[in-house]
């Protein structure tokens, strides 16, 4: 089999684009995600090489164990972990924050990928070979008003993504972590709980970053030479120069 590519949240956005990119790059794809149809209909996307479709939860640490824990044989030599899972829920100060919200944000976005990442180092490690790819984002960089525990959870990705380089740099294993600004997913429609017109304002006036902008990156961080890491990428649209301060024409 060809290299062979793991990539969570697989069933939309940032996750469905970089692995259509990892599998024209001729990638095997494992594609992980919630939502079985979508998985099927990525696949059904994938011709030119095989794919392999988990659904789980990144948050339900059995679920990952089982899913990742017991690959065929065939699929176990992981060359590239893309953890792309995660999500924003909810806009508030912290006064008036729901703690709901602030469960789903640390579980998918830093548990999950510390599931995730768990079960699958022990196929890189016995390899001494491997790519972690952690997706992070422009608010695990600075804080802005009403994003407390969203940007708390993103600065953890931040935080681990360089403890997780020092920590697997003599086992072989490349770690890196981009860092978006503004890209046009479900990111903000999720964040507002599924008001798609205040969603949609959040993308108005200027070009956000899409999906395939991501992808394209990711692609070429692990096509590097072997000696190469880029370990830290923050790509915004050109009309974005902080996390607050974007460039709208309106």
């Amino acid at each position: 089999m060809s290299k062979i590519a793991l990539v969570t949240g697989a069933t939309s956005g940032i996750g469905k684009a970089t692995a259509l990119a990892l599998a024209a790059q001729g990638y095997s794809i494992i594609a992980a995600g919630r939502r079985t149809e979508r998985l099927e209909e990525l696949k059904a996307q994938i011709t030119n090489v095989p794919v392999l479709t988990l659904e789980f939860d990144v948050r339900d640490k059995e679920a990952v164990q089982q899913a990742l824990g017991s690959l065929p044989e065939e699929w176990q030599s992981i060359d590239v972990l893309v953890n792309n899972a995660g999500n924003a829920h909810g806009l508030a100060s912290i006064q008036s924050g729901s703690l709901d919200d602030w469960d789903a944000m640390l579980d998918i976005n830093v548990k999950g990928l510390l599931y995730v990442t768990h079960t699958i180092l022990p196929y890189m490690i016995e390899r001494k070979k491997g790519h972690i790819v952690n997706i992070g984002s422009i608010a695990g960089k600075e804080v802005y008003a009403n994003g407390n525990v969203y940007c708390g959870s993103k600065f953890a990705v931040d935080a681990i993504s360089k403890a997780m380089r020092i920590d697997l740099l003599q086992e072989g294993i490349k770690v890196s972590e981009v860092n978006p600004g503004l890209v046009e997913t479900e990111f903000s429609e999720v964040r507002f709980k599924g008001d798609t017109a205040r969603a949609a304002t959040v993308y108005q006036g200027y070009q956000p970053l899409q999906a395939e902008d991501l992808a394209d990156l990711i692609v070429f961080m692990v096509t590097r030479p072997a000696h190469v890491n880029l370990a830290e990428v923050l790509i915004l649209p050109a009309a974005q120069a902080s996390a607050t301060i974007v460039d709208k024409k309106l």
